[in-house]
């Protein structure tokens, strides 16, 4: 036999073997399965915090009257996309995010100013009334969310901007305790992005394209650590059952005795399975031993 038929041979009594420790092992595997996935579904589900993620667009570019030069605005803008997300994580646009989140309200209407009325005199020496007085009146605001005391360097961590290949839309995703706070963070971000970078840089238009709904759970995904839970069950069984295996001394096979331990085989002993109700005694070998000396 060649080395390498003998190679083959043995692989397939390996993989023989181990099927056969499979099927013999196959209520404990499952086991294993079926409980560590459950614990896995229970870590998951009961026990790490979970995480939510709201995410808006935005879009920027150059408003251009020729039709040339818009193309190229448009070219350059998406060129630009990098550079936009670096702005909007930077410290400038974060620190005023932060500050806005802290005291989330919109101006909706502008203070007025107290103004006297206003009198002109007739000829007659009377005084006619040309403008009522107008009472003061305070500007009007709008709160947007709850208020949320997080520091710029807490909102580095929590926002991130992915792009698209040959798109002017970016898309910006909070991540927080809470759908709510998800939804706040990256609606003040991309507000104070739209209100800043007109300012560092030559751009006039910016567009929330679509403001960010509550966020929806991103992390734990409970299925996958259950499948992996699952997986780890499995492999775990399958390595004690082999090491187990492994460390068995005992000798299955002929082939074993002689070719390993160069013992030459004189011959097979068969097993006997004798009567439940049959019991050998001394006395019984006695009389069968007279019986067949008197024959």
């Amino acid at each position: 036999m060649s080395a390498e038929q003998q190679n083959n041979e043995e692989v397939t009594i390996d993989l023989r073997r181990l099927f056969i420790l499979i099927r013999k092992h196959i209520i404990s595997i499952l086991i294993w399965m079926i409980g560590l996935g459950l614990i896995a579904y229970g870590v998951a589900e009961y026990v790490l915090v979970p995480k939510y993620t709201a995410s808006t667009q935005l879009l920027v570019n150059r408003k251009s009257a020729d039709a040339n030069q818009a193309y190229t605005n448009q070219q350059a803008d998406i060129n630009a996309v990098t550079t936009y997300k670096d702005i909007i994580t930077s410290n400038v646009i974060l620190k005023g995010a932060s500050k806005y989140l802290a005291n989330p309200v919109t101006l909706v209407k502008k203070a007025t100013p107290a103004k006297k009325a206003v009198y002109k005199t007739n000829d007659d020496g009377t005084r006619a009334l040309v403008k009522k007085a107008v009472n003061a009146k305070p500007a009007v605001y709008k709160r947007e969310s709850k208020s949320y005391s997080i520091s710029p360097s807490e909102l580095a961590s929590a926002v991130s901007v992915t792009t698209t290949t040959s798109s002017q839309v970016f898309t910006l995703s909070a991540t927080a305790e809470t759908p709510a706070k998800a939804q706040a963070i990256a609606n003040a971000v991309a507000k104070e992005f739209k209100e800043q970078i007109p300012k560092i840089m030559d751009v006039n238009n910016v567009t929330i394209v679509a403001e960010a709904p509550k966020g929806t759970k991103s992390f734990p995904k409970v299925n996958m650590i259950t499948a992996v839970g699952v997986l780890a069950g499995l492999v775990i069984s399958l390595l004690i059952i082999i090491i187990k295996d492994l460390s068995d001394t005992t000798v299955r096979e002929d082939s074993f005795m002689t070719n390993e331990l160069g013992l030459t085989n004189l011959g097979e002993i068969a097993s006997i399975t004798m009567p439940k109700d049959w019991t050998f005694t001394a006395k019984t070998a006695e009389k069968r031993g007279s019986s067949r000396r008197r024959v």
